[in-house]
């Protein structure tokens, strides 16, 4: 992936952060921490890497809003328990941004890993379209804007830093799996028993 951000310049950058945003569990950090790296290299200006980022994500949250107002009930309710989502979720989704409100959604955008559902969350919600793209481009600027500020300090520490993890990854890695096959026998046990 750091060839891929390396050899096709912006197109890279927009390209990865459209897909992570329309709900492809992608990671951002990896694609705006190393474009800030390869900005304080030379190879990217930093305004770049945030400003393409920036319009990547937008995109493709507005993509993942659209989906979830859509389709986003009949989805769930057609193909929910394949994926171990049920209409609970969708309610419980709706009651948190009503209960936190609009702000919640720049919020998300904010938070790694929540990032990448916040949009069709916010679909299916119903939530409207113009505050919806507000906050979400305030919370997508922030993240943007903190994730290539910290990849361009480092410079050329991010390699040393990527591979002083490689061992540690290894034993998170194992630890995540055995944390998503709990969550997704859980999950299981949820939707089989709302139906």
């Amino acid at each position: 992936m750091e060839h891929f951000l390396a050899s096709s310049g912006y197109a890279a950058v927009f390209v990865l952060a459209l897909a992570e945003a329309i709900c492809i569990p992608f990671p951002s950090e990896i694609t705006f921490g190393f474009g800030g790296a390869l900005a304080a290299e030379g190879h990217f200006s930093l305004a770049g890497v945030i400003l393409v980022g920036l319009a990547g994500e937008f995109i493709g949250s507005m993509v993942g809003f659209a989906i979830g107002r859509t389709g986003g009930h009949a989805l769930v309710d057609r193909y929910g328990r394949y994926v171990l989502v049920s209409p609970a979720d969708l309610d419980r989704a709706r009651r948190f941004l009503a209960s936190r409100g609009d702000w919640s959604v720049a919020l998300g955008r904010a938070l790694p890993l929540v990032r990448t559902f916040v949009s069709i969350v916010a679909g299916i919600a119903e939530m409207s379209v113009a505050p919806f793209a507000v906050f979400t481009l305030i919370g997508t600027a922030v993240y943007s804007a903190a994730v290539a500020g910290a990849g361009y300090a480092l410079g050329t520490e991010w390699h040393k830093l990527v591979k002083g993890f490689t061992a540690a990854g290894f034993v998170l890695l194992g630890l995540a799996v055995v944390a998503v096959a709990v969550f997704l026998v859980h999950r299981w046990r949820v939707t089989k028993s709302s139906r």
